[in-house]
């Protein structure tokens, strides 16, 4: 718990007057031809992180009985049709669902692995 909160003080900017430290911001690499794509990959990845955390939802309220078998039945079938948009999405935009996965650094990947 002390190394991750210390790994995520490291992150903050140093308060003014301090001697400037390079930060994670200065690391980025800005295009502007790919600034488009950037962004799509962005939304995306947080539509993805929602879509993930709706289907674990789902998941635990089968696992403790509070559906029916016919919500259990459509909330499957909109999950299964959010999955084929998300993929239909990265296609049109030239992604892959793995490139979603954003690498945080010292904090790991945004998203489980798959």
């Amino acid at each position: 718990m002390a190394d991750a909160a210390a790994r995520a003080f490291e992150l903050l900017p140093a308060p003014p007057g301090e001697p400037k430290v390079p930060s994670v911001a200065e690391r980025l690499n800005t295009d502007p031809e790919t600034v488009e794509r950037d962004l799509v990959k962005l939304v995306l990845t947080v539509v993805e992180l929602l879509r993930q955390l709706m289907e674990r939802t789902a998941l635990h309220r089968v696992d403790q009985g509070d559906l029916t078998e016919e919500q259990e039945e459509r909330i499957g079938m909109t999950l299964m049709t959010l999955y084929d948009r998300m993929e239909d999405l990265c296609d049109r935009h030239g992604l892959t669902m793995d490139e979603l996965n954003l690498d945080l650094g010292p904090l790991g990947t945004l998203l489980p692995p798959s």
